[in-house]
């Protein structure tokens, strides 16, 4: 079975960084691209980042202004998340989801396989 292990949230003050973490199993990475989704309070899950097997990355929304780093090590199976220069308006549950499409797209229904999530709190 496919399964997706999010880690790494908390609570942060604005400017600050967090490192979110993606275990995967129970696939073989080279066929999966894989995300990371963020869920505010009350809205819908929106793109942050992606990364191919092959190491293509996109980045989403705001996340593309520099402050995020998506990276993976297919050796150990993980995806990760660097946050940093962290806002109020990134505060929710980050998921990360793959996609056997192999290919990264910022609409969450192309996902079908979905991690529990982390909460990220920045206040400010």
């Amino acid at each position: 079975d496919v399964q997706l292990q999010a880690s790494g949230g908390g609570l942060v003050q604005a400017g600050g960084s967090l490192r979110l973490s993606c275990g995967a199993s129970g696939f073989t990475r080279a066929d999966y691209a894989i995300a990371w989704f963020r869920q505010a309070p009350g809205k819908d899950r929106k793109g942050v980042a992606c990364i191919t097997s092959g190491g293509g990355r996109a980045l989403w929304g705001d996340s593309g202004e520099g402050r995020f780093v998506i990276s993976s090590d297919n050796a150990k199976n993980t995806v990760s998340l660097q946050m940093t220069s962290l806002r109020s308006e990134d505060t929710g549950v980050y998921y990360c989801a793959a996609t056997d499409s192999r290919l990264c797209h910022p609409d969450h229904s192309r996902y079908g396989y979905w991690g529990q999530g982390t909460l990220v709190t920045v206040s400010s």
